[in-house]
């Protein structure tokens, strides 16, 4: 399987591109958020996720490793497709896309051609889990007090009393923590209380 490739870009569309590397052009599927951020001639390194059926072998090209396993996410899926995917990265961000799933917003994800109300619920609550365990590492490691907040392991220990799953605990009120730092410990847990 193909990571990535480094070349330059012969030929751009919204849809697609064709990128040069060692006198061979591939021809890969992109979203238009990875068409916005090339330009035709441009040396890009590509990240890529190749599609073999027993009909066809095609390569979908990414600007950066996010927006690529997103994508991984997003078929994983049942029901979305690799052109459903490319086209939920077309009308959303990536992180338009990871935010309405972790808030839940079925009508955001529902904006999206092709993407009808049982698909949308089906996505969020596959992957909220997923992307709100790697958000969660990643703001902790950016938000300055979030993994120190004073009432974090108070809240927990209090909620999982209350006979909620650590699990579900953590990420809502790392959630919280993320949105309001600063909050007191009887508000952090009545907002926790309230998303359980």
């Amino acid at each position: 399987m193909y990571d990535y490739i480094t070349g330059d870009i012969i030929e751009l569309s919204p849809t697609d591109l064709v990128i040069e590397c060692n006198n061979i052009g591939y021809k890969s599927l992109i979203s238009l958020q990875t068409f916005s951020a090339l330009k035709k001639g441009d040396r890009a390194k590509i990240f890529i996720y190749q599609h073999i059926r027993e009909d066809s072998n095609q390569l979908y090209g990414f600007i950066n490793k996010e927006e690529r396993e997103i994508f991984l996410q997003l078929i994983e899926v049942s029901g979305i497709g690799p052109n459903t995917g490319r086209m939920m990265l077309s009308s959303l961000t990536t992180d338009e896309l990871k935010a309405a799933i972790l808030s839940g917003d079925v009508t955001k994800i529902k904006s999206v051609k092709g993407i009808g109300l049982k698909t949308a619920q089906r996505l969020i609550i596959d992957l909220k889990d997923k992307i709100g365990k790697k958000q969660s590492t990643d703001i902790g490691d950016t938000i300055p007090g979030y993994l120190s907040s004073p009432h974090k392991e108070e809240a927990i220990t209090a909620l999982i009393l209350l006979g909620f799953s650590k699990a579900s605990v953590e990420k809502v009120v790392s959630l919280i923590l993320t949105q309001n730092p600063d909050i007191s410990l009887e508000e952090l847990i009545k907002q926790s209380l309230k998303k359980l």
